[in-house]
């Protein structure tokens, strides 16, 4: 048994996953049924299962075993301010991001109306392509302010805007009013994302303040349609 076995059990059970061999709902086999199959410990199933579960494939449930769960769809939160980088965390190396722009210009006037730019202000324009899977289907066209982001490189933009800004310039991000809308294809999204035929995608607008309530972000997330579920938790408070 070498020392990375559990990678390989991993590797092959997200294999089966992602080829449907493996259902959504469907239970794995037992911790000693895949201790046998593969002829391992209990501990290195442990592992591989752990990962699996830490990456999205499966969900643990107590006295029920390790469910299949529907990688066709990913979750994002709509009233939560959750990076990709986050996400991707989640997902290991199903997750990868290009940077296919990155430039700091003057405001253009559609900029200067969404992020409250002073009269000669620069800003930062940042595109960048989601992949899932191998398949391009997030579009993330992000614009923040020069005056409040003096640093931004294009090493930071492969990661995380969002952890650079907190860790090492110390603001906040705090809050942002976001616009849902399903619009046609530009030019530009059949260009960068693999659309696969569909006609529209789902893009989620943002005005990103900090916790000063300084404006300092606007965002365009394209969304190929069949690929998310944007969900929240509603509750009813009596009028």
């Amino acid at each position: 048994m070498t020392r990375n076995k559990f990678r390989l059990i991993y590797d092959e059970l997200t294999s089966k996953v992602q080829k449907g061999e493996k259902r959504s709902g469907e239970l794995l086999p037992s911790e000693n049924e895949l201790a046998e199959m593969y002829q391992a410990s209990r501990e290195t199933i442990r592992k591989a299962l752990k990962l699996l579960s830490e990456h999205g494939y499966i969900q643990k449930i107590q006295g029920k075993g390790s469910v299949v769960l529907d990688i066709s769809k990913i979750d994002f939160p709509i009233s939560g301010l959750v990076s990709f980088k986050e996400l991707a965390d989640k997902m290991g190396k199903r997750a990868n991001t290009t940077v296919v722009t990155f430039e700091q210009s003057p405001a253009t006037d559609f900029l200067k109306k969404h992020l409250q730019t002073e009269p000669e202000e620069n800003v930062w324009s940042v595109y960048r392509v989601r992949e899932i899977d191998e398949e391009k289907i997030i579009l993330d066209k992000d614009f923040l302010r020069t005056n409040i982001v003096p640093s931004l490189t294009k090493k930071v933009c492969e990661q995380s805007i969002y952890a650079y800004l907190e860790n090492e310039l110390g603001l906040q991000v705090s809050f942002a009013k976001k616009e849902i809308t399903v619009e046609e294809p530009t030019d530009e999204d059949l260009e960068l994302l693999d659309l696969d035929g569909f006609s529209n995608v789902v893009v989620v607008k943002s005005h990103v303040y900090l916790d000063d309530a300084r404006l300092f972000q606007y965002t365009e997330s394209r969304h190929r349609p069949d690929k998310f579920r944007f969900v929240d938790f509603a509750r009813r408070t009596k009028s």
